[in-house]
């Protein structure tokens, strides 16, 4: 079983997806304070700091946004071999088209890029790159080929594209349908950059409903709950835009909530807390600082049947499908390390990546395995776009600074 849920209350907004019953994403916005993450602005650069190779741009919230300079550089100079450095590619006062494409986070403010992309269901259209690009996901080399001649044959403008691992098996016609839509949407942006005030919010990303929809339902959603008519009525009249029908899987239900649902309630309370327990009696602990994410892996209570090695394994196999659910459901991004138990047979230690790398496939954000470390630390790095469920929940203690230890001088 597999269902989206939409739950609306007066001050927030909460969507999820569950699997098999537990939750694998949660995501919320209050309600006035939405995320920025896709909104393209019109905005001016506030200052270049060359030591940097960045500058700072107004878009027109609280923190100014910053622009590195690989993020700034034009069309025609991007697949230059040529170093540029940020005052020859922007200056001060200058006004410019950018899109958020990190939450600002802490004393952070949101980061930006001048090369915009519009996300759909099966594309992305990327008006500032002219090249066809295919999703590391898609592998049969039938498909890809299918997927390239498709894109010469639909790209107009030298506006390229990139599909999604969605697209697969999708219809030509309805991925020319998509990109016409999402053309569209660029031109009229286009359009009003020069007529407006700067700074000045030109295409803002649709709510967290339609993105989660957009990107998370599939033929396994078995049903799409929503627990506000308003939300409903619009999903039911927004679903013309979508390039796949939903309608004969939504359902009403307003006496649903995320507050009266024991599993949802669990996993959530889980996700907030640093020990996480596994079902054979081991556990993992997953500790998340400014610079990386940490994660350790236990066996506790187990103490298996047969022999070391068979309890190290089955710890490690349970850890490694719980750690990629973790990652998903708290969006962990950046860089991140685990520590398995040693194993001491090798085939054991592949089949334990591959285990991991299996279930890291069904997170919709990039994950990359780097490698295993001289030490058997396994890095890998996750895309970070948003802010992590933690961060969200939690604010860092005035008193001790996020430390969280009491002081104990002498007896």
């Amino acid at each position: 079983m597999r269902y989206i849920f939409i739950d609306s209350s007066k001050e927030l907004n909460r969507v999820g997806i569950v699997e098999d019953g537990r939750l694998v994403e949660f995501h919320f916005d209050k309600k006035g304070k939405e995320k920025l993450v896709g909104n393209i602005y019109r905005a001016r650069v506030v200052n270049v700091l060359q030591g940097m190779e960045a500058a700072f741009v107004d878009i027109g919230e609280s923190k100014n946004a910053y622009l590195y300079v690989k993020d700034a550089l034009p069309k025609e100079l991007l697949y230059t071999k040529k170093k540029y450095k940020i005052s020859e590619v922007v200056k001060a006062g200058e006004e410019i088209i950018v899109q958020v494409v990190k939450e600002p986070d802490g004393n952070k403010g949101p980061k930006v890029t001048t090369h915009i992309e519009i996300p759909g269901r099966f594309i992305v259209f990327t008006p500032f790159s002219n090249r066809i690009n295919i999703s590391k996901k898609i592998v049969e080399a039938e498909k890809i080929q299918y997927l390239k001649d498709v894109g010469e044959r639909i790209i107009k403008d030298d506006m390229g594209i990139i599909f999604r691992t969605a697209s697969e098996s999708v219809d030509e016609t309805i991925l020319k349908e998509e990109y016409d839509i999402l053309y569209d949407i660029y031109k009229k942006i286009e359009k009003k950059k020069n007529f407006l005030p700067c700074p000045k919010l030109l295409y803002k990303e649709p709510t967290l409903a339609y993105q989660i929809l957009r990107d998370g339902f599939n033929d396994c959603t078995d049903k799409i709950v929503v627990n506000s008519k308003e939300i409903y009525n619009e999903l039911i009249e927004m679903e013309e835009y979508f390039p796949f029908h939903f309608s004969n899987k939504l359902q009403l239900d307003t006496d649903f909530s995320v507050d009266y649902d024991p599993l949802i309630q669990r996993d959530i309370k889980l996700a907030l807390e640093k020990k996480v327990p596994l079902k054979s009696g081991g556990y993992i602990v997953i500790d998340e600082t400014e610079a990386l994410t940490v994660v350790d892996v236990n066996t506790g209570k187990f103490i298996g049947t047969y022999s070391l090695g068979d309890t190290i394994l089955k710890t490690n196999l349970e850890a490694a499908e719980e750690i990629a659910r973790q990652i998903r459901l708290r969006d962990i991004g950046g860089i991140i390390i685990i520590d398995f138990i040693d194993m001491k047979d090798p085939s054991h230690e592949g089949l334990v990546l591959n285990t991991l790398k299996d279930h890291l496939k069904k997170d919709r954000i990039k994950v990359n395995i780097i490698d295993i470390t001289k030490l058997g630390l396994v890095e890998l790095t996750r895309k970070k776009i948003r802010r992590s469920l933690y961060t969200d929940f939690y604010k860092t203690c005035p008193t001790c600074n996020g430390r969280g230890n009491i002081l104990e001088i002498g007896d």
